[in-house]
């Protein structure tokens, strides 16, 4: 048998050479795109793409299937790196460290996407000061049957309230479904600060803009386009400027100029036009390190909100319960109103900007409710109006089994629109798993299904609970809600 012919080739990118395996394989099946023409696409824009990841520790979110296939997350670098690939040891809210790869130039850019990497995900942070950000991200999230033209007015607002706070803001496509709106800060204060300023702001915004934007953590609440502030939590990262996204048209996160942005469309952007649009007017978000902005007046603005008796939100689930944080249990599952204590707001003269301030969680698996199901937190949680209908290792398995829910319970799946069905990401050791659970709000009590056995009801720790019973060490940590 013949051996199969290597079609491998060799690019010389800032005096390294580094080697593209496997060229032509595809990664957007549905218009053609394959390894090369992503090497080639960042290659055209890296001053672009390079800003964006320069000096920044990034985790490796690897398809090696391509863009439609699982990916899997890979915090730690390779056991070999080449030379022309930096890394830094960074920690994580469980305790644990890890090395993880730097990209500060094209060898590294192109080396990255050999891997199978379509999109960057660095964290806000700069390797001489891991601990400290030097970025505010605002994540504009929009719920299911959310106009784009809502998430443009809602970054709008955005924009609004930081420049009357004397920020310069940065605006972007995510490249999927939202906006993200980038801040350049001083690295002074710690993860729990920014996450907490980042919250503020989005309690502003939703105060100035009520019908199209929310703060709310839970999918229950929320309505419109969520300020995903948790985005600023330690460990977080978010797909950069000009990160090709996974989609099927392979949509680019685009920076934009604040003109641009009433009329932007997510499609206009693309691994095919951004090349285009980059020679004839290069970086638009070129001027984002010219300035470093003091947390400070988004600090008073905190201040103003624990005055007025607005404390803290709801942390995810991976993360130690936080003084001061509310009741981590959705509002339609709690038993009775959050104590005093709970709710009492964080006390302002505890030291800012501590190194390590996110306490670790805890390494064990989340408990198996009595009906089956896997509960993130491994809280007990009573069953009214929720109904978990399917847990699946991938997010068209799951969909299938809400399409085979409806087909069981008719009469319920015609009070249940899109806004009451609940699509959660959920965040494993190395890739996602897929929940789907229905809210029966508008279902009358007496067409309400009753609780039954997710289909499929994939369970994501099984590994973790066989390992206990042999003495194997266990795969991962609990899972998170991700809107990735």
């Amino acid at each position: 048998m013949a051996a199969a012919r290597d079609t491998s080739v060799e690019l010389e990118l800032a005096g390294h050479t580094v080697k593209i395996t496997n060229p032509d394989k595809v990664f957007f099946a549905e218009i053609g795109v394959t390894k090369r023409e992503m090497v080639d696409y960042y290659l055209a824009v890296a001053d672009g793409a390079l800003r964006g990841v320069m000096d920044r520790p990034m985790a490796l979110k690897r398809f090696v299937d391509g863009a439609a296939g699982q990916a899997f997350f890979q915090k730690r670098a390779p056991k070999t790196v080449p030379p022309f690939v930096r890394t830094v040891e960074l920690s994580f809210p469980s305790g644990r460290t890890a090395d993880e790869v730097v990209v500060d130039n094209p060898a590294a850019l192109a080396w990255v996407i050999n891997l199978g990497c379509i999109d960057l995900n660095p964290h806000p942070v700069r390797s001489v000061d891991i601990e400290h950000p030097d970025e505010l991200r605002v994540d504009l999230d929009p719920g299911p049957g959310v106009p784009w033209t809502d998430v443009r007015r809602v970054a709008l607002v955005v924009r609004e309230v930081l420049e009357e706070l004397s920020y310069t803001a940065w605006p972007k496509t995510s490249g999927s479904r939202g906006i993200h709106v980038y801040v350049r800060i001083e690295p002074h204060w710690g993860f729990s600060d920014v996450r907490r300023a980042a919250l503020a702001l989005a309690r502003e915004v939703e105060r100035r803009a009520p019908g199209i934007a929310t703060s709310k953590w839970w999918k229950e609440e929320r309505h419109g386009v969520f300020l995903d502030y948790n985005q600023n939590a330690k460990d977080r990262t978010v797909a950069s400027a000009y990160s090709v996204r996974p989609v099927p048209a392979a949509w680019v996160s685009a920076p934009l100029t604040w003109g641009e942005v009433p009329d932007a469309e997510l499609g206009d952007f693309t691994i095919r036009t951004m090349p285009d649009r980059y020679a004839r007017l290069g970086d638009v978000g070129a001027g984002i390190d010219a300035t470093a902005h003091s947390l400070e007046p988004l600090l008073d603005l905190v201040a103003r909100h624990e005055a007025e008796g607005q404390g803290d939100a709801p942390w995810p689930p991976n993360y130690a319960k936080q003084p001061g944080e509310p009741p981590r249990v959705q509002p339609s599952k709690r038993r009775m109103p959050p104590t005093p204590q709970e709710l009492a707001p964080t006390d302002p003269s505890a030291p800012r900007g501590r190194a390590g301030s996110v306490a670790p969680a805890l390494p064990s698996p989340p408990a198996r409710r009595a009906d089956g199901t896997v509960s993130p937190t491994g809280r007990r949680r009573s069953s009214a109006p929720l109904r978990v209908v399917s847990q699946a290792e991938t997010k068209e398995e799951a969909l299938a089994g809400l399409d085979r829910w409806r087909e069981r319970w008719p009469v319920a799946s015609e009070h249940v629109g899109i806004e009451e069905v609940l699509v959660d990401g959920m965040r494993g050791r190395s890739s996602l798993w897929y929940r789907v659970r229905v809210n029966l709000r508008h279902v009358p009590e007496a067409d309400r299904p009753p609780d039954e056995k997710p289909d499929p009801d994939y369970d994501p720790w099984a590994e973790f609970r066989e390992g206990e019973e042999t003495g194997r060490e266990s795969p991962g940590m609990p899972g998170e809600p991700s809107d990735g």
